[in-house]
């Protein structure tokens, strides 16, 4: 599939919201993989901004991600208690919690001018998150000539992909870092690993299967397509790259002992997703109470992590990473990409002999 699209290698950089820029999804275009940036964070005038500073730094293919999470149903009550809990942390940093909470982000299948913009845009690849917008608009991506990728944690979420049309399953493991992309977190979730989920996918579908969650060197990527999959999505092995937005606080915690001890957490978003273990990660272990829905439970989180930065603690952010995240390296994303294909074919040599 992604050969169809001029893409040479079996790399996909994951999108990363908040952390992938025009620069680094150039970056990982140029050197032959597919560069993504996420605008799930973002409004369509600002995902503009991103895709043009994108086109104007590679004319490779690259990929667009979106969030298709489901629209959230406000709850003053719910959401009062929610501040009420955080509020001593908040008073640690001599702050107060915001007076109520937003929908800070709107969800790609109510997001008109986003999907008008990206069948306008034409990227080569979309990729879509947390579930899947109308049959409309899949019709109208797949008709602008845009090859759709939705990520699956679970074999009846890949059933659903297949049967909307979508060209590829995005098999996204327990491993792996940021948002769980389920389609219904309140629904239960079997945790299924990397290496278990696309081997299912493989024997179960019969559009191609991207493997997700862990990997981090060639020997991973090797492994997955050993698997049947046809590229390795991986993220966390990015967020060290010197063109990823990630802070100085964010990269140091990846280089330290954090790393060896991710966390699942719904706190921080409103939503499942995996992070380095951190302050942040601490206090949603210690309370009792279930967070507003996503993403109205992401307008507390985001306030508390600035609150705690103005007074020089860094320990409150979305330093989201996955499980392979001790095998990180800090280092040019072109040079990571070619170093991730030395190491897959050498891991293809070794198991030759």
């Amino acid at each position: 599939m992604l050969d169809q699209i001029g893409v040479k290698l079996p790399i996909i950089q994951a999108p990363m919201a908040g952390v992938s820029t025009p620069e680094l999804a150039s970056e990982v275009s140029n050197a032959g993989a597919l560069g993504s940036i996420g605008v799930g964070a973002t409004d369509a005038a600002g995902a503009r901004t991103m895709i043009d500073e994108l086109r104007a730094r590679t004319h490779r293919p690259f990929n667009v991600n979106v969030f298709v999470h489901q629209s959230p149903t406000p709850d003053h009550i719910r959401e009062a208690a929610w501040l009420d809990v955080l509020r001593p942390s908040f008073e640690v940093f001599g702050a107060k919690p915001p007076q109520s909470l937003r929908t800070i982000y709107k969800s790609f299948a109510d997001d008109r001018d986003m999907q008008a913009l990206l069948i306008k845009a034409k990227p080569a690849v979309v990729s879509l998150h947390f579930g899947l917008p109308s049959a409309n608009v899949i019709r109208e991506l797949k008709n602008a000539g845009i090859k759709l990728l939705a990520t699956a944690t679970s074999i009846e979420e890949a059933r659903k992909i297949e049967a909307a049309g979508i060209d590829g399953i995005v098999a996204q493991g327990i491993e792996a870092g940021g948002h769980r992309g389920m389609f219904d977190p309140a629904s239960p979730d079997d945790g299924l690993g990397t290496v278990a989920l696309t081997r299912l996918l493989v024997r179960e579908c019969t559009v191609p299967v991207i493997a997700a969650g862990g990997i981090m060197d060639g020997a991973g990527i090797r492994s997955v397509l050993d698997l049947g999959a046809v590229a390795a999505q991986m993220g966390t092995a990015f967020i060290s790259c010197p063109e990823s937005a990630a802070d100085d606080a964010y990269r140091a915690a990846l280089m330290g002992e954090a790393a060896r001890h991710t966390r699942m957490t719904d706190a921080i978003s409103g939503r499942p997703a995996r992070a380095l273990g951190n302050r942040f990660t601490a206090l949603a272990e210690a309370l009792d109470l279930s967070p507003p829905d996503y993403p109205i439970a992401y307008d507390a989180g985001k306030a508390l992590n600035a609150a705690a930065k103005a007074q020089g603690e860094f320990g409150f952010g979305a330093q989201w990473a996955g499980q392979g995240a001790p095998l990180s390296r800090a280092m040019p994303a072109r040079e990571l990409v070619a170093n991730l294909m030395d190491e897959y074919h050498k891991a293809g040599q070794s198991r030759a002999v």
